[in-house]
């Protein structure tokens, strides 16, 4: 298992933020790497150890209501605003004016979020399987409602009695060994998560409390990503600190919403898109027409991979976000 830099903290934004820190504290644009759902800053083990090693300051810490850093209490703590106000003050921590962010899962939404919000603290941006999208025309959670039911995992975790909260919390173990495989023999559908052609619900079912409660690793054909060490690091962090600080990003989609009305969304700085040809539910397909919101775009497909994919391609991501960052950064 690829061994983790120590554990740093910074006082950021009115918590105390984990982190971990790889390269020479000389180099310049450092990169900040933002995990997802449910992850923690070691999901980059590979790239922390990758661009270290090819002299890139890298940073990646354990975001607001994750692992080794604050859990605050109220809902409303968790929204963009907040996430990206973390991600600066680090930067004031670190003493650096501007760095690339890469985004993986929410990670994306926030890493995109960055050059909206504070736009002089960022030289570039990197989604990985997450696009920069135009503001929604409603409310997200009413759209995602009407596109694929009450019974989508985004849906249910508006649930204000938290009983999704429950569901992964007594089931840590298998939450991970359900999430974290490869993808199965089956082919991910160009459409996967839209509505038909009427309007009806996709038929893309993501009731993901339920699949956890009813899941059984023993009938899953596909492979795991993570070794039985690797697997270990998530769920013994997850029993301590439970799942609700990172759903409580997912409660600010309408507060998020709301919030960014009045916001410039195009992107005016260097960026790379990296889809994953086989991640049902941000496919390639999702980040169509993203050029019109990010001028300076480059796009990489991985072939084969899921969702997971800096986890389950390492090599391929490692070598194209070098091989970008050299290229536009020197």
């Amino acid at each position: 298992m690829i061994e983790m830099p120590p554990l740093q903290f910074a006082r950021t934004n009115g918590i105390r933020m984990g982190y971990y820190e790889a390269g020479p504290i000389t180099d310049k644009p450092p990169v900040v790497l933002c995990h997802g759902w449910p992850e923690l800053a070691f999901s980059w083990r590979h790239q922390i150890k990758a661009l270290g090693d090819a002299g890139i300051r890298v940073v990646a810490p354990d975001q607001r209501g994750y692992g080794a850093t604050d859990r605050p209490e109220p809902v409303e703590s968790y929204d963009l605003e907040h996430l990206t106000a973390d991600l600066a003050g680090l930067l004031d921590h670190l003493q650096v004016e501007r760095a690339v962010f890469v985004g993986h899962d929410w990670g994306g939404f926030v890493a995109w979020g960055m050059p909206l919000r504070h736009p002089h603290r960022v030289a570039g941006v990197v989604g990985v399987n997450t696009p920069h999208l135009p503001r929604a025309p409603i409310d997200p959670i009413a759209l995602f409602r009407k596109r694929f039911g009450d019974s989508m995992y985004i849906v249910q975790f508006q649930d204000p009695g938290r009983a999704p909260d429950r569901i992964f919390a007594e089931n840590v173990e298998k939450t991970f060994d359900m999430f974290m495989r490869r993808p199965g023999p089956r082919p991910a559908s160009p459409q996967a998560g839209v509505t038909d052609a009427d309007g009806k619900p996709s038929q893309l079912s993501l009731a993901f409390p339920q699949f956890v409660q009813a899941y059984d690793s023993k009938a899953d054909p596909r492979q795991p990503i993570l070794s039985t060490e690797e697997k270990k690091v998530f769920v013994d962090t997850y029993a301590k600190t439970g799942f609700t600080g990172g759903i409580n990003w997912y409660r600010n989609f309408t507060r998020n919403w709301e919030r960014s009305a009045d916001l410039d969304v195009t992107v005016r700085v260097p960026a790379l898109m990296i889809m994953a040809e086989k991640d049902l539910v941000l496919p390639p397909s999702a980040a169509d027409g993203m050029e019109k919101l990010v001028p300076d775009l480059e796009k990489h497909l991985v072939l084969d991979s899921g969702h997971w994919t800096q986890q389950e391609k390492p090599d391929e991501v490692n070598a194209k976000l070098i091989e970008w960052y050299r290229r536009r950064f020197g």
